[in-house]
């Protein structure tokens, strides 16, 4: 117990001191117009009120994520907390904050457009086709995921679900941002703090014996914890995705100084979320061996939302969180096409405003999703968690190239920028779905990874500002 009641205040010490320490350093201007008010247009652009945006975040770049994704790291025992801790303060909330306010500076630009502005014209291709790739594929499986969940409640066909599901998809990707989103998310996001915060009163106050910090590997199924804690739990410590989903709400935001509060604070946000459904998890089943038998006869994560929302929030607390099990999903889903859309548009510089070019890039897209929708999904998937880590690290290094160049202390990203090449590189050595190499070789590969990587990007950018001082 003590050890969860720590990294709770942490993470909120974290906010306070090393969020104000991150906004410092990068320099924010309250003075400076924002893109929702320079650009705004009355669809992708539209300024809203720090709150909102903060709840709309929040939904966003979480979905399931700091739930499903922090019990199944909950298996590796309580040394999940302390990568939920770090990873959210030093690694994840730094990468949001920068995604979020370097597409600030660029004028509300996706992140490949950001990412390409500071580490060349090859990243940018590169992050074009691999995060429209990325954002359809989460789009596409939070389709089906949802619509058979719905499926076995109700008893309707899948198909009809999955229809339905696309179709508020599809709006949700063309509407303005402010008719459907900005409307319903808030409350959905409030809805999973408020379910966090039952369970997590739930585990303090019931007679439940959290069991404390250990750098043990309890997994039941003897997963090595490095590398693979540090992809398990990927939102709730720090993801990718939410680099794609950061821009969204840069283009809404009314004040830079709002920035910490949305992009860093929805981040540390996520991961009290994490942490305290990784707490319940390793705690209700009397350790990682009973959350295991628990999760393969109880259908995995889901199930165990039901198991400990039941006991915890009574009946109707456990009917409200089988409907978040299903809405979370939806809203990640139907944003990954919208970031998918406007990531297209940058590409094209196609005008949205005009309804005709948002159907342009939707239509495309949807089909792509509805042929995927209709395939076996489970090998394909299996990448994603590979590629969602990898695209953080890419985020990561093109915020410490902005920092470097404009003379700010750029560790603060460059460190976890080279920690988490280190666990890319290690991952998809010794994961079956990349070289499947066991051994400490994925390791020795992935450090040295990693150090070459820190010494290219510091002698590139080295060579980049002498060029710069010969020009000028």
């Amino acid at each position: 117990m003590v050890s969860f009641i720590i990294s709770l205040v942490a993470l909120v010490v974290g906010y306070m001191v090393y969020g104000k320490v991150v906004e410092g350093i990068f320099g924010v201007d309250g003075d400076k117009e924002t893109p929702a008010y320079l650009q705004e247009d009355g669809v992708d652009f539209v300024p809203i009120n720090w709150a909102r945006v903060f709840l709309i975040q929040l939904l966003n770049i979480a979905g399931l994520g700091p739930i499903f994704g922090a019990i199944a790291g909950a298996l590796f025992g309580p040394a999940a907390f302390l990568w939920i801790v770090f990873g959210s303060i030093f690694a994840g909330a730094v990468h949001d904050y920068l995604a979020g306010m370097l597409s600030i500076r660029n004028e509300g630009a996706s992140i490949s457009e950001v990412v390409g502005e500071y580490l060349g014209e090859g990243a940018r291709k590169f992050m074009r086709l691999f995060s429209i790739v990325l954002l359809v594929l989460v789009g596409t499986v939070f389709m089906t995921g949802p619509a058979g969940l719905l499926a076995n409640m109700t008893g309707m066909s899948l198909n009809i679900w999955l229809a339905i599901i696309i179709v508020y998809y599809f709006l949700a990707t063309v509407l303005p941002v402010d008719k459907i989103i900005a409307k319903f998310y808030p409350v959905l996001g409030g809805s999973l703090l408020i379910m966090a915060i039952g369970i997590g009163g739930g585990l303090v106050l019931g007679d439940y014996q959290i069991p404390e910090i250990t750098l043990t590997n309890l997994h039941p199924g003897e997963l090595p914890m490095w590398p693979m804690l540090f992809v398990t739990i990927a939102c709730g410590a720090i993801s990718g995705f939410h680099a794609t989903q950061s821009p969204l709400m840069a283009r809404c935001l009314e004040n830079e100084k709002d920035g910490r509060k949305v992009f860093y604070g929805a981040m540390i946000a996520e991961g009290v979320i994490a942490l305290i459904w990784a707490a319940a998890a390793m705690t209700f089943f009397g350790g990682t061996d009973g959350l295991a038998t628990a999760m393969a006869e109880n259908g995995g994560p889901a199930g165990i939302v039901k198991l400990i929302s039941d006991n915890m929030l009574g009946i109707t607390g456990g009917i409200l969180a089988m409907l978040g099990v299903v809405a979370l999903p939806i809203s990640s889903g139907d944003t990954a096409f919208r970031s998918a859309r406007l990531i297209l548009a940058d590409i094209f510089d196609l005008e949205q405003t005009d309804k005709t070019n948002r159907f342009k890039l939707a239509i495309p897209l949807f089909a792509v999703g509805i042929v995927l929708s209709q395939m076996d999904f489970s090998i394909i998937w299996r990448y994603f968690a590979w590629s969602n880590q990898t695209l953080a690290m890419i985020a990561l290094w093109a915020g410490a190239a902005y920092l470097l160049q404009h003379g700010k202390f750029h560790w603060i990203a460059t460190i976890p920028a080279t920690f988490m090449t280190a666990v890319s590189i290690s991952y998809i050595i010794i994961a079956p779905e990349g070289f499947g190499i066991q051994g400490p070789i994925s390791t020795i590969v992935g450090v040295l990874a990693a150090v070459g990587a820190l010494a290219l990007f510091l002698v590139k950018q080295e060579k980049k500002e002498e060029d710069v001082k010969a020009v000028a």
